[in-house]
């Protein structure tokens, strides 16, 4: 969504007390169930300290690995034509060329469990030895790393980004490595599962789309962008919680909402320490040219980098929001208790007198009064209309003295 200045604009959803409940019923819930995460996936040892940096494709042979848990796609496409296949034998694929009528190959892995199939394509595409070590080893900082053909690989640029998902309420971070080519992408993500590239994998589909009128850097491009723009639901996502937790301290503060208000305030540092390095990365990239950058992306990477620093001052405005909203959940329980305690100290005023009155009617030594024991036989009624009387009306005057005030 954007509006006339060109500027995307989060939409504020209108509140509604069903919404509400919902968030009162989620924040509930989380606090009495327990969440396993997902199994994390096979590891690449690390070297000790002072080994040769960079890995060796010849050691991914002893790692242990998980064959079969990791999903290999191919695209192949050009202006003209496009083909989509699922990858089964990594060894029978490397050993073949692509089409002739491929203009640009774009490779995705599914996962890291499955070593032989790093192994093969860094083989297959000469990827660099200190860019193999940083798809294996995770977790990394967002960076982008430029190989020119000047070295003794292929010239390649390595880009690191974290993908972010919401993944039933709960954000998700995941790394992905991009090898950009001339004319091939190679993308490698941590986890197996769904990813934010659909709108990419459906533009390429469109026959004369721009994706498949331009070259291997502009699918780079739109792989980021997509990353980038998936921020701008999530962020939209975590706006309407803190609306409905605004309302919901200010109407019945409890210990699960500022439970609920931690748990966004963390989601929110995730959100920051994965984009904010985004910024010198898209920097890096539209800056310093490259020779399989071509110029036509790198001036649509500027406008993936003002949806960048735009997402991160919206991330930080919603931490200041969070921050208040801690504050605010305070100042509402300190509110709650003084309020509490005046009035209990009210009723304890109020019946300081009465408590007098009563001790006095109540002293045992009525025969010693002679005039109380008269006033009695003359007049039955004076305990019940005489003292009652009195302390209703003691109340009500206390109770008048309050409210003249301003203290009820």
């Amino acid at each position: 969504m954007s509006d006339s200045t060109g500027e995307r604009r989060i939409p504020i959803r209108r509140r509604s007390w069903l919404r509400r409940w919902r968030l009162r019923r989620r924040i509930t819930r989380s606090q009495t169930t327990t969440v396993t995460g997902p199994e994390l996936p096979v590891r690449f040892e690390k070297g000790e300290p002072g080994s040769l940096p960079g890995v060796d494709v010849r050691e991914l042979r002893t790692q242990p690995g998980k064959p079969g848990e990791v999903r290999v796609t191919c695209l192949d496409y050009s202006a003209e034509q496009v083909e989509a296949q699922e990858i089964t034998d990594i060894d029978a694929f490397v050993a073949v060329h692509r089409p002739s009528w491929s203009a640009v190959r774009w490779i995705n892995v599914d996962g890291l469990t499955d070593l032989h199939v790093v192994r093969a394509l860094a083989i297959k595409y000469d990827l660099h030895p200190l860019a193999v070590e940083d798809v294996l080893h995770l977790p990394q900082r967002p960076k982008v790393e430029a190989y020119d053909e000047s070295s003794e690989h292929q010239a390649r640029l390595f880009i690191i980004v974290r993908m972010l998902q919401l993944v039933e309420d709960r954000l998700e971070s995941e790394q992905v490595s991009i090898f950009l080519g001339h004319k091939t992408v190679l993308t490698f993500q941590e986890q197996p599962g769904g990813d934010v590239w659909d709108p990419v994998r459906a533009r390429l589909q469109a026959r004369g789309s721009r994706l498949r009128q331009n070259d291997a850097s502009f699918l780079a491009h739109s792989l980021v962008d997509a990353i980038v723009d998936q921020c701008f639901p999530i962020l939209e996502h975590y706006g309407d919680r803190l609306e409905e937790l605004e309302d919901l301290i200010l109407e019945h503060p409890s210990r699960a909402m500022i439970n609920a208000v931690h748990s966004l305030k963390r989601d929110l540092l995730l959100l920051r320490r994965a984009l904010w390095p985004m910024r010198e990365v898209l920097n890096s990239m539209y800056r310093e040219p490259h020779e399989c950058m071509s110029d036509t992306t790198r001036t649509y990477l500027r406008d993936v980098y003002d949806h960048t620093v735009q997402i991160i001052d919206i991330i930080e405005t919603y931490r200041e929001m969070a921050t208040t909203l801690a504050e605010t959940y305070m100042t509402a329980v300190s509110t709650r208790m003084n309020e509490i305690m005046k009035v209990l100290t009210i009723i304890g005023t109020i019946f300081i007198p009465l408590t007098f009155l009563a001790g006095v009617w109540g002293m045992n030594f009525g025969d010693a009064m002679p005039e109380v024991r008269h006033a009695v036989s003359l007049y039955p009624w004076i305990y019940p209309i005489g003292f009652w009387g009195l302390c209703f009306a003691t109340a009500g005057a206390l109770y008048w003295w309050f409210r003249r005030h301003g203290w009820l």
